[in-house]
């Protein structure tokens, strides 16, 4: 609809994951970083947690993509709470035959599958993403899976990947043990104002936009109703090129940032961060020119890790 009137060669804030657009931010490239980290020094557990959109899946899949040759890597995405048992799905993971075996033999089977890796060299990985949909039960099950070693090396390793639910879970007393082995942790935050600008430009770049085509106060804008987190940029940034092209303005600005939030806002199915109380957008505008406002949240959700309490 509107890439040709702004010399687009294609829709630069598409919700769909797609590695053309990818920007690593600050926080993206020290979650990898810890992440190969944990690899490296052979981690039992390693937990990535963010808010929904906040760029998870962009972290395993770079990961994957980029993974070292003696990694053998099994994922996991579809967890849920009725999924039966969780070794079935590990077995699936890695591409074992499951069929017609008892839970003994299943577990010798997968037994044997990582000795061989082992063997041969390979480190085996499980990434689990969406791990925040697992009970107790099943975090307990991937924990007795991790006793599966030898006395100088770590035969499995395990990825978990979760929305701050996830941190819930594991916050609960009979769930220590499992805490207590998870070696690695980091939890993506929103971008802040600088890298939400930068993250504008960039995919703007990636489809030939210019990149001023937002100017600064439409950015900041777009920053305090998305939190910076990834996946609201792209579906703000998107309905602000639909209103740009309809009053066929050359560039983004803040009044027309702020019509995409009230609009959706008045439609009630809003993702966005609500309007501050008692300001209008004239006043926020003057707030946002002085520099990125500290929104009003609850207390963030916080995992004390291996702590001994």
């Amino acid at each position: 609809m509107y890439e040709a009137f702004y010399g687009l060669s294609g829709r630069p804030f598409s919700l769909l994951p797609d590695a053309e657009f990818l920007y690593l931010s600050e926080q993206h490239r020290k979650a990898l970083n810890l992440l190969e980290y944990g690899m490296m020094t052979q981690a039992g557990f390693i937990v990535i947690t963010g808010e929904v959109g906040a760029g998870k899946t962009t972290i395993v899949r770079r990961f994957i993509k980029t993974a070292s040759p003696d990694l053998t890597l099994g994922v996991i995405t579809n967890t849920n709470k009725s999924f039966g048992k969780v070794l079935t799905w590990v077995a699936m993971a890695f591409e074992l035959d499951h069929r017609g075996r008892d839970y003994v033999k299943h577990f010798r089977r997968f037994q044997e599958f990582l000795l061989a890796q082992y063997a041969a060299g390979k480190r085996t990985v499980l990434i689990i993403d969406e791990a925040q949909n697992m009970t107790a039960a099943m975090l307990e099950e991937l924990r007795m899976l991790s006793n599966i070693n030898n006395e100088k090396d770590q035969l499995l390793q395990m990825v978990l990947v979760g929305q701050p639910e996830l941190l819930t879970i594991l916050q609960r007393p009979d769930l220590v043990q499992f805490v207590q082995r998870i070696a690695v942790h980091f939890n993506l935050a929103g971008l802040g104002l600088e890298e939400t600008e930068n993250y504008i430009v960039h995919r703007l770049g990636v489809k030939g936009g210019r990149a001023d085509l937002f100017d600064h106060l439409a950015c900041a804008a777009v920053h305090h109703f998305t939190g910076g987190i990834p996946r609201l940029i792209n579906l703000l940034c998107d309905v602000a090129l639909v209103y740009g092209y309809g009053n066929e303005m050359p560039r983004i600005d803040y009044d027309t940032v702020i019509d995409a939030v009230e609009d959706r806002a008045r439609q009630g199915l809003s993702s966005f961060r609500a309007m501050p109380d008692g300001v209008d957008r004239v006043a926020l505008k003057i707030k946002l020119a002085q520099g990125p406002i500290e929104p009003v949240v609850p207390a963030k959700r916080e995992l004390r890790l291996l702590r001994n309490e």
